[in-house]
């Protein structure tokens, strides 16, 4: 089971670190070519998903890495499957059908992390 939430929280870690820095560091014309939907946000709502997505990353990774304030792990993965709610909300909204599968692969991901971290902390 460790080697699991290892093997998953680094898929999460290196996706949602991608995802969250750019939308922290590029401007709204930089990432409207991969992101059509920011047109319709404020810059300020996109940086703070980035933000909670960067956060989310640490939750999963620094505090079992130092066996101090697990339950934060949990806390974290919950929050990245709230974000992934958001973002499947937001594609159904606009009617972007076709990009539902990586809101979907990441959400189950963001769930059964939730799981190892339950059994295995």
């Amino acid at each position: 089971m460790v080697i699991a939430y290892w093997i998953v929280a680094g898929l999460l870690a290196v996706l949602y670190l991608y995802s969250g820095g750019m939308k922290l560091v590029r401007s709204a014309e930089q990432l409207r070519p991969m992101m059509a939907w920011v047109d319709g946000m404020p810059l300020s709502a996109v940086r703070v998903i980035g933000l909670l997505e960067v956060l989310g990353v640490i939750g999963l990774i620094l505090p079992p890495l130092v066996g101090v304030l697990t339950w934060l792990t949990v806390a974290a993965a919950v929050g990245l499957v709230l974000v992934q709610i958001g973002g499947i909300t937001l594609h159904l909204r606009r009617g972007e059908i076709r990009v539902l599968g990586l809101n979907v692969a990441l959400l189950v991901l963001a769930a059964v992390e939730i799981w190892l971290a339950t059994i295995w902390l």
